[in-house]
């Protein structure tokens, strides 16, 4: 697993989901939020600095090739990693939803039941009595003995199950972790992309737009600064997909903590619970020849009987912890609804600040030309 996790190097890809290679085996180290003193650039640089100097080359060699003006790049840019994403969480769901243990709830019942009636009626007091009673119980104790070994082998048959289990969700652990290399590294080379565009491109733009006064060439920079904002909103989609993929990694390994215990619990039961049994149900045989003896196998069965019942209340009681824990969100409706409900405020503001501006440039534009005009007309008055 270690060698598999040291060599592998995530794809990075323009293209369509369906073309994209699927990642191999990889751990990626998460990133450390930045002081607010940092500028872009060293944020940049420091998260840089966690990817294998091969990691950075393909980052790199990336950013270069992503085109901030095509807008269906832009719009596909890291769709093949979200899409990862997003089949590994069905996957995860179905893995949940494969597993009953309702089958032994229900045998253990059963069990308790026929416990129960075993060896219940009070002791005879004639000899014909005695064997009659004696060869109910071991009538009894073959039906419960059978009973016994279906449920010992059903519960080895879940153990087998929870063993794969636990092998699998390694497996979708590790894979997860790919994911969540590849995203660090389509949203690092997005935001290099995005920082050199913001620092050289924009401000050419800009100052271009500045000294020429022609409106197409401020248009083109505006409409360059919105398709920067675009990109920018799609890096902090991608930023969420791989929140999501975070939150992933502690479920996975709690799904893979409560199969461990499951495992350790059926162990339990039948190396140390299902042999008491068979053992006190011995023993009531051999005290069934006297009344005394008699008294006392019903207090190791009372005894058992509550046993059984705490034993079957836990098994309830972590059963449906585990489906409690496994159908719980991801990501809460309300934090994505605020979160939207935000952008869509910021971009008005923007877009209100931004109209502002404009009208407030054409009315100084006016200004201007009536200064000018006056200053005409008076040089013209100093030539006559």
């Amino acid at each position: 697993m270690d060698e598999m996790q040291m060599n592998f190097v995530p794809t990075l890809t323009l293209g369509d989901t369906e073309s994209a290679p699927q990642p191999a085996l990889q751990a990626a180290a998460q990133t450390i939020p930045q002081p607010a003193a940092e500028t872009p650039a060293q944020a940049l640089e420091k998260e840089l600095a966690k990817l294998t100097p091969e990691e950075q080359k393909i980052v790199t060699d990336f950013a270069e090739k992503i085109d901030i003006t095509d807008t269906n790049a832009v719009l596909q840019y890291g769709a093949v990693a979200q899409k990862h994403i997003s089949d590994f969480s069905d996957t995860t769901l179905q893995s949940v939803r494969g597993k009953d243990m309702g089958e032994v709830g229900n045998m253990l019942s059963g069990l308790v039941v026929e416990l129960k009636d075993f060896g219940g009626e009070d002791a005879p007091k004639t000899k014909f009595g005695l064997r009659r009673r004696i060869a109910g119980m071991k009538a009894g104790y073959d039906k419960v003995e059978k009973t016994i070994d279906g449920i010992v082998e059903t519960l080895q048959g879940h153990q087998i199950t929870l063993l794969k289990d636990v092998a699998m969700l390694d497996k979708m652990y590790i894979m997860n972790q790919n994911y969540f290399k590849e995203l660090t590294m389509y949203i690092l080379a997005g935001k290099k992309k995005l920082l050199q565009c913001r620092e050289e491109v924009l401000p050419t733009l800009q100052k271009k737009a500045a000294e020429t006064g022609l409106p197409e060439d401020a248009q083109a920079a505006n409409d360059y600064a919105n398709m920067l904002n675009r990109f920018d909103k799609k890096l902090y989609d991608l930023q969420l997909t791989r929140l999501v993929c975070i939150q992933m990694a502690p479920q996975i390994r709690l799904l893979q903590n409560n199969d461990s215990l499951m495992i350790e619990k059926i162990q339990s039961s039948i190396v140390n619970t299902i042999p008491l049994w068979k053992s006190q149900m011995v023993l009531s045989l051999g005290l069934a020849h006297s009344q005394q003896a008699m008294r006392a196998q019903q207090d190791v069965t009372n005894l058992t009987n509550e046993l059984l019942r705490k034993n079957a209340e836990q098994l309830k009681m972590g059963t449906v912890e585990v489906a409690r824990e496994s159908e719980r969100g991801i990501v809460d409706l309300e934090t994505l609804q605020q979160t939207n409900i935000s952008l869509i405020e910021t971009l008005e503001e923007v877009r209100v600040i931004q109209e502002e501006g404009y009208q407030k440039r054409r009315a100084a534009e006016a200004e201007l030309s009536r200064i000018e005009g006056e200053l005409k007309q008076k040089l013209l008055e100093f030539k006559k």
